[in-house]
């Protein structure tokens, strides 16, 4: 999802998570672009300002993932029903086992 983000356009830390949805905590997010930056997919350009921002651009190595992102998003969209049904139905099951 991060890497989503920044495809487009480099951006700040508190710009991608907002373009999240607000549904990862700082320290998370922190914790995966860390990771990002460290496997090569992200950079980390600290800039001069007052205050001190940070603004996180996808790498080239990071951009080669947009094609395979697509097709995984296609996917969870063309079957997001059936693993909502599958979801329900286990749930279902497992209430009735306990």
């Amino acid at each position: 999802m991060i890497l989503s983000v920044l495809c487009t356009q480099p951006a700040r830390f508190n710009a991608i998570q907002r373009r999240l949805g607000g549904g990862i905590t700082h320290k998370a997010l922190t914790q995966a672009l860390r990771r990002l930056e460290r496997n090569g997919l992200v950079t980390r350009h600290v800039l001069a300002t007052s205050p001190v921002a940070v603004e996180y651009a996808i790498t080239p190595m990071g951009q080669t993932l947009r094609a395979p992102f697509a097709a995984l998003l296609d996917w969870t969209v063309q079957h997001g029903g059936a693993l909502s049904d599958a979801q329900a139905t286990y749930d279902a099951r497992m209430a009735l086992a306990a």
